[in-house]
């Protein structure tokens, strides 16, 4: 009967693709994978998918917004503001069915992704701990997980999020407690002097619990607070978490410290003294007595299951893998990532790092794997090269396109002129990055993609300039269509903002409340359509 065992531990599976990991990037790929009808295999520690969500975070309110209603009834636009559904074909799982809280319970996240990995019939191996992954000497991956069974692949995708706590080096910070065990109850800190090190989102929301108990409350890092508001990044500190703030400039006791924590060290009745340097104080060292340290500095890729020959190279402070422009690590051949792995080019300026960015990255992700490894081209749509025809077909993907409005600077659309010069071919969401290291194949392209303007000062307070001619000052997110000659940039035209997202009359037909009368089909031609197609022209010769 042992020998047995034994065999059947020593068993291969062996499968094309494996996918570590059933989180919602996991499971995003898992559903292209599964509709492309490839072999493929899901393996996840834990006995359910969504293991992160199961426990982070830690008060169980997510950041990320269930906006429910819209202007529009098109589904595809309506994701530009849905931050927690996965991409179908069919728009047919949407988040909102789970929840109508606007900032939703994580368990309803968890509820999601189950019903998302049942209705898709995905192929998942629940409770799989992988404890070594190797090369193969003839290329692909050998898995080996803590039963003592291997698995084999040719391509080894990465969706495990940051399944470590981040922990800077700071003399004594063994002496504080992490995230990941802070109390969430507010009577925890009854009258306790509190240190939370860091000042993200995690930080503040422990010192939100912490708020009406504790006697003093101060948060502390080298850099600033950066608010999402101001910066346009929601990885930034969210406004449900800036009361400590509002508390500190009102002088409360609180504060947000901009300061290096150089040491901690114990004191007598279960105390702590910590030393600060500030940055914004000529240097000034001070000697500060706390109750409690909490350390929220947020979470880091795990690579100790990897061998020596086989580990990823990572980025800031090993917390991300480096990665090229179509997400495959920069020094292991066929090592994928997917998910919030995906996020080191553009890390705190797209959205990568969430469910509503990283979810067109594994799209564009798998169509990649199908064309290197499966031989199935990327799709392409072919426009007549006319300046009007290509018009109307960049103005509806502006319009329409959640991919490249969630994804603002980083994904576009790649528009080739073919060798006849008759057609203009499209490719739709490719990474920015690993479009311009091949601009130089094409001897005329374009690409379009979103942006935001730069501003300075009270983000509330910005001077807008509401003509075509005035488009490249627009701050608000807007189209901004490129030209390539060789590689080298040979004009760039910005679409003018618009508030609902809406470039042309055309594209008024889907929303609800805004009537598209004369008035606005002269303006939509005027000064988002005219403008466009005369830059075109000139860059085709068709003037």
């Amino acid at each position: 009967m042992a020998a047995q065992r034994a065999a059947r531990r020593q068993r291969v599976v062996e499968h094309d693709y494996l996918v570590l990991g059933a989180g919602p990037g996991g499971l995003q790929l898992g559903y292209f994978l599964q509709r492309s009808g490839c072999d493929y295999l899901l393996l996840e520690s834990g006995r359910g998918v969504g293991s992160f969500f199961r426990t982070y975070p830690r008060r169980r309110r997510l950041i990320s917004f269930n906006k429910r209603q819209s202007l529009y009834r098109d589904p595809e636009i309506r994701l530009r503001w849905d931050w927690n559904s996965l991409l179908t074909d069919d728009y047919s799982l949407p988040f909102a069915d789970f929840s109508r809280e606007l900032y939703p319970h994580a368990d309803d996240l968890v509820r999601y992704l189950e019903h998302f990995a049942r209705r898709a019939g995905l192929a998942i191996a629940h409770g799989v701990t992988i404890v070594r992954i190797a090369r193969r000497r003839g290329g692909g991956f050998l898995l080996q997980d803590a039963r003592g069974r291997a698995y084999r692949c040719r391509v080894l995708v990465l969706a495990t999020g940051f399944s470590r706590p981040y922990v800077p080096a700071i003399p004594g910070i063994e002496h504080g407690i992490g995230y990941e065990a802070a109390p969430v109850k507010p009577s925890a800190y009854e009258g306790q002097r509190l240190l939370i090190v860091g000042k993200g989102n995690s930080a503040l929301e422990i010192a939100d619990v912490a708020l009406g108990s504790a006697a003093l409350i101060h948060v502390a890092s080298p850099t600033p607070i950066q608010l999402a508001w101001k910066t346009r990044h929601a990885g930034h500190l969210r406004a449900e978490h800036t009361r400590l703030l509002d508390m500190y400039q009102l002088k409360t006791l609180h504060g947000a410290l901009d300061c290096h924590v150089t040491s901690i060290r114990k004191l007598p009745r279960g105390r702590f003294g910590v030393t600060v340097r500030y940055v914004h104080a000529d240097g000034e060292v001070e000697q500060l007595v706390y109750d409690r340290v909490i350390r929220c500095t947020g979470f880091r890729m795990d690579t100790s299951v990897f061998t020596r020959g086989c580990r990823p190279d990572t980025v800031l402070d090993g917390r991300l893998p480096a990665i090229a422009g179509m997400w495959e690590s920069t020094n292991v051949p066929d090592l994928y990532f997917a998910g919030t792995l995906m996020q080191a080019l553009d890390f705190k300026r797209s959205s990568s790092a969430f469910i509503d960015g990283f979810r067109y990255n594994v799209r564009t992700l798998h169509r990649h794997l199908m064309q290197r490894y499966e031989g199935r081209p990327f799709p392409v749509t072919g426009v007549p090269a006319d300046p009007a025809a290509l018009r109307r077909h960049v103005l509806a993907r502006a319009c329409r396109s959640s991919g490249l409005w969630t994804q603002f600077g980083y994904l576009c659309d790649l528009l080739v002129l073919d060798r006849a010069g008759g057609r203009v071919l499209c490719t739709e969401d490719l990474p920015l990055h690993h479009v311009e290291q091949t601009l130089g194949e094409h001897a005329l392209c374009f690409t379009l993609s979103f942006h935001w303007g730069t501003w300075s000062g009270d983000v509330f307070d910005i001077q807008r300039h509401p003509s075509a001619a005035g488009a490249h000052t627009n701050v608000f997110l807007h189209p901004v269509v490129r030209c390539y000659r060789r590689g080298r940039r040979a004009g760039e035209h910005h679409v003018l903002e618009d508030l609902f997202g809406t470039y042309t009359a055309a594209g008024e037909s889907g929303i609800v409340t805004r009537r598209s009368g004369r008035d606005m089909q002269r303006y939509h031609r005027e000064e988002h359509e005219e403008p466009l197609q005369r830059f075109l022209a000139k860059r085709l010769g068709r003037n």
